[in-house]
């Protein structure tokens, strides 16, 4: 018996395949976030099934026992919205099925990150998801840094109370989506600069938001030696030299060769 991951609505309940619900109406079980979320959804479909809340705060003790299921029962895994793994929990119960032998099956789905990307008319051939952002310290920094060297589309989740102090530190030139509440009754998509979101939503905003930022508008390319600052900052991470300067040069557009070489002089 395959694990079959099944997608579920992030905001209008029609959003969701004739394939998806005879999975669900098939299944001896169904893992979700929040019973009674999913319940709801069930219930709005006439789908009765067994539930099993698995989430977070669980899942490192339940995968291997839903893994021992789905070798010989249907299990259905759904978070409460979109596509499991996707900032949600499922990634232990994929792998421990992996392990096993147990056939996983991905159902194709609802998904506020391809919703946004689509909606955002920014290019969609390179694209980097950031999921949740990281609210401050060296993650955060970092990836301000990626946004604004690397020429692709980033996609990422941000609080609604977060939205206008995220925006305020991106290249104020920088092309933006402001996607709100996706599928949903009163779904918005602001287009503009990330200077103008700021403006827009510096009164704050309600809902699920979902950002997306053209990358590559920084001015002017990087210091050898703020190049050399990053790689260390990687080495201080646990990387090796090697890897670091591999790192920071794709980051800053500077010689691998060079920032290694600053890194083995000391």
């Amino acid at each position: 018996m395959p694990l079959a991951v099944v997608p579920t609505p992030i905001g209008n309940l029609e959003d969701i395949t004739l394939r998806a619900l005879r999975v669900l109406g098939e299944a001896d079980l169904v893992a979700c976030e929040d019973t009674r979320r999913t319940g709801r959804l069930l219930a709005h479909y006439g789908i009765r099934a067994e539930l099993l809340a698995y989430h977070e705060h669980n899942e490192r003790r339940l995968a291997p026992r839903l893994a021992e299921r789905a070798a010989s029962e249907k299990v259905a895994l759904v978070s409460d919205a979109g596509m499991p793994l996707v900032s949600d929990p499922g990634y232990r119960l994929i792998r421990a099925c992996i392990e096993r032998g147990v056939r996983v099956e991905v159902l194709p789905g609802p998904s506020a990150l391809v919703a946004a990307l689509v909606a955002s008319g920014l290019p969609a051939d390179t694209v980097v998801f950031c999921g949740f952002a990281p609210r401050g310290g060296r993650g955060r920094e970092e990836l301000l840094r990626r946004i604004g060297r690397e020429e692709a589309t980033f996609v990422l989740f941000e609080s609604p109370r977060r939205l206008e102090g995220f925006l305020a530190e991106l290249p104020p030139e920088a092309p933006v989506a402001v996607c709100r509440e996706m599928t949903k009754l009163h779904e918005e998509v602001f287009r503009g600069t990330a200077g103008e979101a700021a403006r827009r939503f510096s009164g704050g905003v309600r809902g699920e938001v979902v950002l997306v930022v053209r990358g590559g508008t920084s001015p002017g390319e990087p210091s050898l030696e703020e190049a050399v600052a990053l790689a260390r900052s990687y080495v201080e991470e646990g990387e090796s030299p090697s890897r670091a300067a591999a790192r920071a040069a794709r980051e800053t557009g500077r010689s691998r060769r060079e920032i290694y070489g600053r890194l083995a002089a000391g």
